[in-house]
C-alpha cells in the first residue's frame, strides 16, 4: 500500500467518524425532545383564583426533626394574584398579607375557614409544673 493510498484510506475514516458524530448529535437530539414533551404533559398547571383556600409548603422543614410532621401549613386565603405566579395569602386568624410563590401552594380541599372563628391550639408536650 502506497502513501497515495494509506492518505485516502485515512480521509475515509475520517469522513465515516465525522458522519457517526453527526448521526449521534442528531439521536441525542431527537431522545431530548422526546423527554422534554413527555416531562411538560406531566406538569401540572396551577392556577389560583381569589378567595381560594391553599395549603403553603413549609421550606424549612428539614430544619425541624420529625418525620411525621406535616409539609403543609395552613389554610389561607388568596387575597390578590399578580402576574407570574405571584399570590398574596391571608391567614384567617391575622391581618397581614404573605407573598408568596404559587409552586410552593396547592389547594385546600378542607372546610371553609371564617375569617372570625378563633382557632384552638393543643400542645402535645407537658406543660412546665412549678413548684413553691
Amino acid at each position: 500500500m502506497g502513501i497515495k493510498d494509506a492518505g485516502t484510506e485515512r480521509k475515509l475514516q475520517l469522513q465515516e467518524l465525522e458522519n457517526l458524530r453527526l448521526e449521534a448529535y442528531e439521536n441525542s437530539k431527537i431522545y431530548k425532545e422526546k423527554m422534554k414533551a413527555v416531562h411538560d404533559q406531566n406538569i401540572k398547571k396551577r392556577e389560583f383564583q381569589l378567595e381560594d383556600f391553599v395549603l403553603l409548603y413549609k421550606s424549612r422543614l428539614r430544619l425541624m426533626p420529625g418525620k411525621l410532621r406535616s409539609k403543609w401549613e395552613g389554610p389561607y386565603r388568596i387575597e390578590k394574584a399578580e402576574p407570574y405566579g405571584v399570590y398574596h395569602l391571608s391567614h384567617p386568624s391575622s391581618s397581614e398579607l404573605i407573598k408568596v410563590n404559587g409552586h410552593r401552594l396547592k389547594l385546600y380541599y378542607g372546610e371553609k375557614v371564617q375569617k372570625s372563628k378563633e382557632l384552638e391550639i393543643f400542645r402535645l408536650e407537658d406543660p412546665h409544673v412549678t413548684t413553691d
